[in-house]
């Protein structure tokens, strides 16, 4: 199939989709507020954008994301890769394959969780907000640098998870179990966007790239199921953000009240 042809097969896909969509906007403006619509040639006009960003957007992700993740997991997960000499040798390292082996797929995992998490525009948009509803009590960098680096613990995580084939309910249970107790302990400003936190991490640039590198891991590791183990990244994605965001909230208390306590101490001196 042509690059055309995938073009406009995309587009109409895309089309059927964000029709419903408008119909609902467009009918409650009409129907229901009795409106007429304002700057309808704007409107228009930015609805075909919207087309014609996301049919390029999930060409992109068709062309270039998926294969790419599937490519980095096949890669890293090569016996030639991981074993280097006794492989070439001839020398049989399958039977002797141990999590350890796969130090490289968590290092990957950690570091595209990272890049993938501080590029995502909702989080972008999500800081910024925050910090400016709290009069910089919230930094934005800083709630980007927490949710990133929980983002990048939960992918690292989650690709131990697909290697060593455990139970996903395992590791959910016992993270949710340290959400609920962090959420007894964190500041009560913090938790809401904690929780959202975990939510906007999982957007257009995360996703796509988790799913491949789940499914590609599942695929090329030896004993696991694409279909039983390839699914789940995109659940410690959501889940680590939140109790990286408490604990951020929670050091830094500590530290304010660490930093009071020593001054009032000079302060007696």
């Amino acid at each position: 199939m042509s690059h055309i042809e995938l073009f406009l097969e995309t587009m109409q896909s895309t089309l059927r989709d964000v029709i419903p969509i408008a119909a609902v906007l467009v009918g409650f403006q009409l129907f229901v507020l009795r409106q007429r619509i304002a700057h309808v040639w704007r409107v228009l006009r930015g609805f075909i954008y919207v087309l014609l960003g996301l049919a390029l957007f999930l060409m992109g992700l068709e062309e270039a994301i998926f294969p790419l993740g599937e490519v980095m997991a096949a890669q890293l997960t090569n016996p030639a890769f991981l074993y280097g000499e006794l492989y070439q040798e001839g020398i049989t390292v399958l039977e002797a394959v141990s999590w350890q082996d796969y130090t490289w797929v968590y290092v990957f995992a950690f570091a595209i969780g990272l890049a993938t998490t501080l590029a995502e525009p909702s989080l972008i948009a999500v800081g910024m907000k925050a910090q400016q509803v709290s009069g910089g009590a919230i930094s934005a960098w800083g709630l980007r640098l927490a949710v990133s680096f929980g983002v990048a613990a939960g992918v690292a995580l989650g690709c131990f998870r697909i290697v060593t084939g455990t139970d996903l309910w395992l590791y959910i249970v016992v993270a949710y179990v340290v959400v609920i107790l962090q959420t007894l302990r964190a500041p009560k400003m913090i938790i809401p966007l904690a929780y959202d936190s975990g939510g906007v991490t999982t957007s257009t640039v995360t996703v796509p790239l988790l799913a491949a590198l789940g499914l590609g891991l599942a695929a090329t590791i030896p004993g696991r199921s694409p279909l039983i183990d390839g699914f789940g990244l995109i659940a410690f994605a959501s889940v680590f953000p939140i109790m990286s965001v408490m604990g951020y909230a929670q050091i830094s208390r500590w530290l304010e009240k660490r930093r009071h306590a020593e001054k009032g101490g000079e302060d007696a001196f």
